[in-house]
């Protein structure tokens, strides 16, 4: 009878998992444009992981680049990969160890899990570490699914006023907020942004939450720079994508902000904005790289090395989550404007949405809700 009833018990969890199994479907990358809502085996529970189901999602520039090419800047999508990596949920179970979160929490994710054993990790630049798994990005799957399993550390608990869609925009909020912090920004720094897309717009709304005075955003799109003038940027420029214009642009640029631009921030990763950003930014100031195009540039250092103009690099973030959200908790930063587009999670629409934001236009954020 014991022996009986083991078994049964046994049998109920097993179907019980199969039940979850079949129940949790994610968004597979297969080939190019080529995306499939199909079962996702989750990993088993660890102590200190929660499962959290999914409940908003926002596509990135990265997922654009995996859908349309199979490869983002060196990393290449060799096998099916589970997509999406901006993201918020409720967290349905917790590990026996977890004690910071319960179930029912709203959460934020942060994508990245870091070794926390190398020197990078240990020095806290855990953004740095060569064995980051980040989710969406190969050969790690990503989190537009159901349901997801994660480290409780990397989950951050939203406040009441605070939405999930909000809590999805974490993740860009992160890149805007690593770069003000890499480049210094504050009430005493005038920003220029060039490219008025989804990291740009970001840029400008935290610059401003930084205490940036003055903030002029370049675009070569009237409707990108109208969005941003919305935003709050004070002057908008429309350039050209011809590089011979760039002697002639500086000059507008630098006639627009009215002072010296203290720091540039190149959004894009073009020759040209590259070599923009340099010209314009005033000697003793800053350069920083966000946007990544090209893998290589031909740009102007000497001449802005011995003007002394320091030229950063970021990758991704770090320890960014606590005030991004504090930033959306007391109102200093609204992301909302940005989620222009929104999609459920179904075969039809997960095409759709990834045709949206890959044809660019009017779309910035385009957002799932699960």
């Amino acid at each position: 009878m014991a022996h009986g009833g083991g078994g049964g018990g046994a049998d109920v969890m097993a179907c019980k998992q199969e039940e979850e199994e079949v129940e949790n479907k994610a968004a597979w990358l297969l080939g190019i444009k080529t995306l499939k809502i199909q079962p996702y085996h989750l990993p088993p529970l660890g102590s200190l992981d929660v499962k959290v189901r999914i409940k908003a999602l926002g596509i990135c520039g990265s997922d654009v680049h995996h859908f349309k090419t199979m490869r983002c800047a060196s990393f290449v999508v060799k096998k099916p990969m589970v997509i999406g990596h901006e993201c918020a949920g409720i967290i349905e179970e917790v590990g026996s160890e977890v004690k910071s979160l319960a179930v029912g929490d709203r959460v934020a994710l942060e994508p990245g899990i870091s070794c926390r054993r190398c020197n990078l990790c240990k020095e806290g630049r855990y953004n740095l570490c060569p064995e980051m798994k980040f989710f969406g990005s190969p050969p790690t799957n990503g989190s537009l699914a159901n349901k997801v399993v994660h480290p409780a550390n990397l989950c951050f608990k939203l406040p009441d006023n605070v939405s999930l869609e909000e809590g999805a925009m974490c993740e860009p909020l992160s890149v805007g907020v690593h770069a003000c912090r890499r480049a210094q920004i504050g009430p005493e720094t005038n920003v220029l942004i060039m490219g008025a897309g989804p990291i740009g717009l970001i840029t400008l709304l935290v610059s401003r939450a930084f205490g940036a005075p003055r903030v002029v955003i370049v675009d070569v799109d009237d409707r990108r720079l109208s969005i941003a003038k919305n935003l709050g940027a004070d002057e908008i420029i429309h350039v050209s994508t011809n590089i011979q214009d760039v002697d002639e642009e500086v000059i507008k640029i630098q006639n627009a902000m009215g002072s010296g631009i203290d720091v540039s921030f190149d959004c894009v990763g073009y020759n040209k904005t590259m070599t923009t950003a340099l010209n314009a930014t005033q000697s003793g100031g800053k350069v920083c790289l966000i946007g990544l195009a090209l893998t290589e540039m031909t740009v102007p250092l000497t001449p802005s090395a011995a003007r002394e103009v320091d030229v950063i690099g970021i990758f991704r973030y770090r320890n960014t989550w606590p005030l991004c959200i504090e930033f959306l908790k007391t109102g200093k930063i609204d992301v909302k404007p940005l989620i222009t587009h929104r999609f459920r999670f179904s075969q039809e629409e997960v095409e759709q949405a990834f045709e949206t934001s890959a044809g660019g236009g009017n779309a910035i954020k385009v957002m799932f809700n699960l």
